[in-house]
């Protein structure tokens, strides 16, 4: 990995604002067990470089913060909806060469699945703690989780990058 400068931190920064005010921005449908965050599309971005990894965690930890302010989520969510972006957002920077037809494909599992399994769970020990039928709910909340996430994923998330691919300017954003 290249050395730390001013063009990768103003690129991380601008990525993190980007999350945050698109999640805002789709706010009553980008909290709780239904949801769709159109940000989350961004989470492919590492495919391009890892100084976008830093960005987008930060953009959820911003979102998780004004979400629990607002009352949209609650405090546990800044943590492990973080932890889920970031490890997503990791996995998908090693998976970046894996490329179908150019387009990296598997990339976009990663936000899919750790957002389906620590939400999902997140969401399952925290609203329904006392269920008799856990697991039938954990896998109703992680089903309802991943269904959004791969809609942003696989949906807007590989537009966004064959369209940066195309434009070329995923190599003026991401040198």
């Amino acid at each position: 990995m290249k050395k730390l400068n001013a063009r990768h931190l103003a690129v991380s920064a601008m990525l993190a604002a980007v999350y945050t005010v698109l999640s805002l921005a789709v706010a009553p449908i980008g909290f709780g067990a239904v949801q769709f965050r159109i940000s989350e599309a961004l989470t492919l971005l590492p495919v391009f470089s890892p100084w976008a990894i830093p960005g987008v965690t930060l953009g959820c930890l911003l979102t998780n913060l004004i979400g629990v302010s607002l009352g949209l989520t609650f405090p546990p969510d800044v943590l492990f909806g973080t932890l889920a972006t970031l490890i997503a957002a990791a996995l998908t920077w090693l998976l970046r060469g894996v490329r179908l037809r150019g387009l990296p494909v598997l990339a976009a599992l990663p936000p899919v699945v750790c957002n389906a399994l620590i939400i999902g769970w997140e969401i399952t020990v925290f609203f329904t703690p006392d269920s008799p039928a856990s697991f039938a709910v954990f896998t109703t909340n992680a089903l309802l989780v991943g269904a959004g996430e791969a809609l942003a994923c696989f949906g807007l998330g590989l537009l966004l990058v064959a369209l940066l691919q195309r434009s070329k300017l995923d190599v003026r954003l991401f040198p």
